[in-house]
């Protein structure tokens, strides 16, 4: 598995995300909000550091890489550079569980430190790393931020959906949209992330991920490979209810800490998703809409049971019901 973004000195493709900000700040007018965009999984965060980490450096190389020896390297992979400064969900203290939202008290804090002389006399970073999770009031604290920046302060945020940010916010930082990874960039990053894959492997891995290393490398850790095998039986022709109820146990069952649920309705919805845009492109999808409604109804199923508790293995039988009804 890869080491966290900020610890990450390994990057792949994105060469024209890399020569943007590579331009940008060697012309002198870099500006000091940017908005990293792409599907979950493809580097966001990862380039963000990187970008940091060569700004605090004093931004030598093109590639904006800093060598992983170096101790500036180290300190922001630590979490420990005074000039650097990361938003995101926390864990909430007294529950001890992922917060579902970033907090307001969190911008609160990077307001309080972008006004701060640099402790090392060039820039303040400040990386929004799921910038999506703002709840509205720390989006407003937020927008005042971008409004009225001190010099040679920047911030970074990334986002998988930024239709959910404010249009101010959007308005107010340079957008940097980021692709799903070629073919070829997957290939190199799960032979140095995950070298005990087979080659088979890996083939079918990067068909599943659509371009996302993120994806791809979950799917090798919670059994993706075997999952997908039974969505795509599940697509394939309506499934018999004694084999829809062996195909519910196997998900509903978490094994070794791994829960098959999430990982099964995920791969529902983008193998449906795939298989519904390559029948369009060919002219044969009868119902448009009636796919793309199945796909929302499984969302809004997963979210239910996850979010209520409810049972996970009569959810899977529902939803294997529901693929083949016309």
């Amino acid at each position: 598995m890869p080491p966290e973004p900020r610890a990450n000195p390994y990057f792949v493709g994105h060469e024209a995300a890399l020569a943007a900000l590579h331009h940008a700040a060697s012309s002198g007018r870099l500006h000091h909000g940017w908005l990293f965009t792409g599907p979950p999984g493809i580097g966001k965060a990862t380039l963000a550091y990187r970008f940091a980490r060569w700004l605090l450096a004093g931004g030598q190389n093109t590639d904006l890489s800093t060598p992983e020896s170096a101790p500036l390297f180290r300190r922001v992979a630590a979490g420990t550079h005074p000039d650097l400064f990361t938003v995101e969900r926390r864990m909430n203290e007294k529950t001890e569980k992922l917060q579902s939202e970033i907090v307001i008290a969190t911008i609160r804090a990077a307001n309080g430190f972008m006004r701060l002389t640099p402790a090392e006399g060039g820039w303040r970073v400040i990386i929004i790393d799921g910038a999506e999770d703002m709840n509205p009031n720390t989006a407003n604290a937020l927008l005042k931020m971008l409004e009225e920046p001190p010099p040679r302060a920047i911030l970074l945020l990334t986002s998988a959906t930024p239709g959910r940010l404010l249009p101010t916010i959007r308005s107010r930082c340079r957008v940097l949209p980021m692709a799903a990874l070629l073919d070829t960039n997957m290939q190199a990053l799960l032979a140095s992330y995950a070298p005990e894959l087979g080659q088979a492997e890996r083939t079918r891995l990067i068909e599943l991920a659509e371009g996302s290393i993120g994806t791809a490398l979950s799917l090798a850790a919670e059994g993706g490979i075997a999952i997908a095998a039974l969505v795509d039986e599940a697509l394939d022709a309506p499934v018999p209810p004694a084999r829809a109820q062996a195909m519910a146990d196997t998900i509903a069952r978490t094994v070794e800490g791994v829960d098959k649920f999430e990982t099964f309705f995920a791969l529902l919805r983008t193998r449906l998703a795939a298989r519904t845009r390559q029948a369009a492109r060919a002219g044969g999808v009868p119902n448009l809409a009636g796919a793309v409604s199945l796909w929302q109804e499984f969302g809004r199923m997963e979210r239910e049971v996850l979010g209520l508790n409810l049972d996970k293995r009569a959810a899977v039988i529902v939803a294997l019901t529901q693929l083949h009804r016309s």
